[in-house]
C-alpha cells in the first residue's frame, strides 16, 4: 500500500469518506468510490454533486499527476466533455497540473486544485449547458493555448523554444536566445526567472519528451 503520510492520503480519506484505497496487482494503488463535493466559486451557483471515480496513485506523486477515470459514464464520451481517448479525465494541461501540485503537494491539494474545479465545471455544463470558467480546445491546441498564459508568451514558437530551454541544463540554456523574443540571451533577460520557477516542476527529460509530444502534428 502507498505510504499515506508523505502525500496526505490519510487527510484526503477523512475529507472524502466515500473513497477507499484498493491495492492493485501491478503495484499501483487506486482510490475508488463516490467522490462527493460542494463548491461555489465567486459569482457562480453552489453545486453539490457526486461522481464515481477511480484515481490511480502514481508512485512518484506529487511529481506525477494521478490518473482519474469516471466509472459510471455520467460524463458524456462525445469528444466535447474533456475525456481523453484512454477514458481518463482531462483535468488540464500537464504542466499546469504539475504547477498546481507543486503549490499544494498533497492529495487534498490535488482534489481541491485539480479535481473539484474540473468536476464543478462538468456539473455546471451538464446542468446549465456551458462551462463556467471558459473552455480551452481539447487536445494539443488547448494545451498550447494554456501554455501561452502559463509561460506569459505570445505564440507557439515561443512556447516550443521555452520547452527547448527547459530541456537543457541551466548553464547551457542561459547562453541561448531567450524565448520571450527580446533578442538577448536567456541569462541576460529577466525572463530567466520565470523559466527557473517552471524548471522546478519536472526533470529535463520530462520537458524534452513533452516538447516532442506537443510539437508533433502542430
Amino acid at each position: 500500500m502507498v505510504e499515506a503520510q508523505p502525500i496526505g492520503l490519510e487527510i484526503f480519506l477523512r475529507e472524502y469518506p466515500n473513497m477507499r484505497v484498493i491495492p492493485s496487482r501491478d503495484n499501483v494503488d487506486t482510490l475508488n468510490g463516490e467522490f462527493d463535493f460542494t463548491a461555489a466559486p465567486a459569482n457562480l451557483p453552489n453545486i453539490t454533486d457526486s461522481y464515481y471515480l477511480n484515481i490511480a496513485i502514481p508512485s512518484r506523486f506529487p511529481s506525477e499527476v494521478p490518473l482519474v477515470t469516471e466509472i459510471d459514464k455520467k460524463i458524456p464520451r462525445d469528444g466535447r466533455h474533456h475525456v481523453n481517448p484512454d477514458d481518463t479525465l482531462c483535468l488540464g494541461s500537464p504542466l499546469r497540473l504539475l504547477w498546481k501540485l507543486n503549490r499544494r503537494p498533497s492529495f487534498s491539494g490535488f482534489a481541491e486544485e485539480c479535481l473539484v474545479p474540473y468536476l464543478y465545471g462538468m456539473s455546471h455544463k451538464l446542468m446549465y449547458g456551458i462551462f463556467p470558467f471558459g473552455e480551452l480546445a481539447h487536445g494539443k491546441s488547448g494545451i498550447i493555448a494554456d501554455y501561452f498564459d502559463l509561460f506569459g508568451l505570445r505564440d507557439k514558437t515561443q512556447v516550443f523554444d521555452a520547452f527547448a530551454r527547459l530541456s537543457n541544463k541551466k548553464r547551457v540554456a542561459n547562453k541561448q536566445p531567450c524565448p520571450c523574443g527580446c533578442g538577448k540571451r536567456l541569462g541576460a533577460c529577466r525572463y530567466h526567472l520565470k523559466l527557473a520557477e517552471i524548471r522546478k516542476l519536472a526533470a529535463r527529460s520530462w520537458f524534452r519528451q513533452h516538447r516532442v509530444d506537443i510539437c508533433a502534428g502542430v
